[in-house]
């Protein structure tokens, strides 16, 4: 989050207003705060159900805050193997 920016929101309650709204929104399973070259950040780890989701969870965060927004898809265990067993089904079928 932009420095300028989150001291604003911090000082009007729209950091703590838009913290809230979206975890109780996406749920996370675990969140982190923290610094990332020195500004404020936050790290949530949660399960998006749709990437139309996106735009929605985003915007708050770069409108309010000027922040830098990321989203980095993951998989646990299950999907690994579920994703690795789907591409030696792929594998075979082009051989």
């Amino acid at each position: 989050m932009d420095v300028i920016a989150s001291n604003k929101a911090i000082k009007d309650g729209t950091l703590s207003e838009i913290m809230n709204s979206t975890m109780e929104r996406v749920h996370p399973e675990a969140s982190y705060f923290t610094t990332i070259d020195g500004c404020r950040a936050c790290i949530m780890v949660f399960d998006l159900h749709d990437p139309s989701e996106i735009p929605s969870i985003a915007e708050p965060f770069f409108f309010s805050l000027n922040a830098k927004v990321e989203f980095s898809p993951v998989m646990n265990a299950e999907d690994l193997k579920k994703g690795l067993e789907m591409s030696a089904k792929s594998v075979a079928m082009a051989l």
